[in-house]
């Protein structure tokens, strides 16, 4: 029997992944279901996968079910469609698609298959997470677009003005710090001249 093993990248960060291993015989609900455990997603909504290449094109689409939407060729539907029936190549893609509003798109790549399966491994397994995932309900990246206010608000790399090395005091404070000193000083004479009349 064949252990597949699938890389699903988040679109916009390949940094973000889970590596799922899964059986030939398995179905695409099976992966379906599994990718969003992985990601700490809720199964409410809409899911298709298409069959892909190297460009990441969209080619037969693999749905959970037909949805009232148009389609170029009548779609497979996950639950009967054995992944192996699918592969065509050792490094075979698919393109995922969950939630036809918010669009979450993954990229699932083949990376290795295995005669060995494991006895201890209730397939499909996650046999990796790499990166913190998106907030399935909440803004795509982790800080949304207030990290751009916040760095915008707190960027320390240009030189501020006020601070410089300890000791360092530029000629106009300086004078300005003396005229002080001596105002205080004649103040302080007056009140004492004052006491004395």
């Amino acid at each position: 029997m064949a252990i597949l093993k699938f890389r699903i990248y988040l679109e916009e960060d390949d940094a973000v992944y889970r590596d799922i291993v899964i059986k030939h015989t398995q179905t695409f609900q099976d992966l379906h279901f599994t990718i969003l455990k992985s990601f700490e997603f809720d199964s409410k909504h809409q899911a298709t996968f298409y069959r892909s290449n190297d460009n990441w094109q969209h080619g037969r689409e693999i749905s959970f079910e037909k949805y009232d939407k148009p389609y170029k060729a009548e779609p497979l539907i996950m639950a009967t469609t054995l992944i192996g029936s699918e592969i065509q190549d050792t490094n075979q893609k698919f393109v995922y698609e969950y939630d036809f509003i918010k669009h979450w798109t993954f990229l699932v790549e083949l990376i290795n298959v295995s005669k060995e399966e494991k006895a201890k491994t209730d397939y499909p397994s996650i046999s990796r997470t790499e990166g913190i995932g998106p907030q399935q309900y909440g803004t795509k990246s982790l800080l949304g677009d207030k990290f751009a206010d916040i760095e915008e608000k707190y960027d320390l790399t240009e030189t501020m003005e006020g601070f410089g090395e300890e000791g360092d005091v530029d000629d106009d404070s300086a004078d300005s710090v003396a005229d002080d000193d001596d105002a205080q000083e004649a103040d302080g004479a007056e009140e004492q001249n004052s006491d004395f009349e």
